[in-house]
């Protein structure tokens, strides 16, 4: 009984330890904890990222817009090289078109031959006409006179004559109406021949200017950036999949993009820096930078602008936010490309005669930042407010007395379980919160 009373009062004594306001005697703490030094003077906020280059003047290259299925690519320039305006960077394979245009052009003969044959069977037929129309009239007249014997001839022929001009005028009739129709008929068979000229003489004007777009040429000058095929994996696509570049040869639908020509004169440098570090990067702000391709030579640079939203990526780890900076190259030349990754030294105002500690330092403890002041063989933790931090670095200010310059602090979290092996630690005793 009395050793369970024991371990609860050695258990509570433990939890006690994790208190902000109870301070940390040596018995607690691993005696290999590292301490850093309070200091004060003059800090440099400079702030590190990473960033790349990306093309702010850029003009993609597609494959026409053609019916037929699927473009066969027969040229395409080699990516990453120099290419002038009107340079023909990208062929297709025009054969298709070629047959179309070659059909179309057999489709308008052969519509010229048959405008030609209604036009003279139109000649023809209304020539017959003609004749029939004099033979109608001629046989109205005659009949005409006949009926004028009518006093000279018995009754029964004079009701003949009678009944044979009643005949002649209907037959007269009946043709002029035909004549009519005839006519129309034989304008609409000519009509039809012309539309099919018109369709034939269109499709060669759309084969043409189809075998014309089979050349694509570069609308500025500009580097050769050569897409990815996204078609060579059977239309399955996903996040991270490797996908080799379009080269000659490749099937291309209709529409997709296969080159771009970006203007190296136009790359914009962006990068992302984390939301406690915003404070320090102003617009105006010079910038080094060093690209990852060209390790031996730097470049200059100001801050162009910064995002005002704070963004944050479901799947990282950090709960803090991040702004979108965009730098201006002073200094850009024609090695840059899009794509390149940069390290980044934004030159951060100075502060002057400012109280730091290691940022590693400083721990989240109840929503308070806390820091560990080393007084004999243990730890005391003193509340303290950020006021900034730098790479390394943050400002504070605190209302403890013993947090001077030259006091020491504890750099990593000694109210954290001991060790129990060399192999085995627990992960709140890594550092700080920042």
């Amino acid at each position: 009984m009395v050793a369970g009373v024991a371990v609860l009062g050695v258990g509570a004594l433990v939890a006690a330890g994790f208190l902000v306001g109870r301070p940390v005697s040596a018995s607690e703490v691993d005696t290999d904890i590292p301490v850093g030094a309070v200091k004060r003077g003059d800090l440099k906020m400079t702030v590190h990222a990473t960033g790349q280059l990306s093309a702010s003047h850029t003009a993609m290259l597609t494959a026409p817009a053609v019916g037929g299925g699927a473009l066969r690519i027969a040229r395409l320039s080699a990516g990453r090289v120099p290419a002038k305006k009107d340079e023909i960077i990208l062929e297709f394979d025009p054969s298709e078109q070629r047959y179309k245009l070659e059909q179309s052009r057999s489709e308008l003969l052969q519509a010229e031959q048959e405008i030609v044959k209604a036009q003279a069977d139109s000649l023809v037929l209304a020539a017959q006409d003609k004749v029939a129309l004099l033979k109608a009239r001629y046989g109205v007249r005659k009949a005409e006179l006949d009926v004028q014997k009518r006093e000279i001839v018995s009754a029964i022929d004079g009701a003949k004559y009678d009944a044979a001009l009643k005949q002649a005028k209907r037959v007269l009739d009946e043709l002029e109406t035909d004549i009519k129709s005839h006519a129309d008929s034989r304008g609409a068979s000519v009509y039809l021949a012309r539309e099919k000229l018109n369709k034939a003489k269109l499709a060669m004007d759309q084969a043409q200017e189809n075998i014309d777009k089979m050349r694509v040429a570069a609308p500025m000058d500009g580097l050769i950036s050569i897409q990815k095929n996204t078609d060579a994996s059977g239309g399955l696509f996903f996040t991270g999949m490797s996908l080799p570049d379009y080269r000659a040869g490749d099937q291309v639908q209709p529409g997709s993009p296969v080159a771009q020509i970006v203007d190296p004169s136009g790359v914009e440098l962006t990068a992302d820096i984390v939301e406690r570090e915003r404070s320090n990067v102003r617009v105006g702000e010079a910038v080094e930078v060093v690209f990852d391709a060209l390790p031996d030579h730097g470049y200059h640079g100001a801050v162009k602008s910064i995002g005002g939203i704070s963004t944050h990526q479901f799947f990282e780890d950090n709960t803090a936010g991040t702004f979108n900076v965009s730098i201006q190259l002073a200094d850009a030349d024609l090695r840059l490309r899009p794509g390149m990754t940069a390290h980044l030294v934004f030159d951060g105002e100075t502060r002057s005669d400012v109280l730091y500690v290691p940022r590693q330092a400083i721990f989240l403890k109840e929503g308070k930042s806390i820091v560990y002041l080393k007084h004999g063989a243990g730890y005391e933790p003193s509340e303290v407010k950020l006021l900034g931090n730098s790479e390394s670095s943050a400002v504070i200010a605190g209302s403890n007395g013993g947090l001077i310059a030259g006091a020491s602090v504890a750099l990593i979290d000694p109210t954290a379980p001991k060790k129990q092996d060399s192999g085995s630690a627990s992960s709140s005793a890594t550092g700080g919160t920042l």
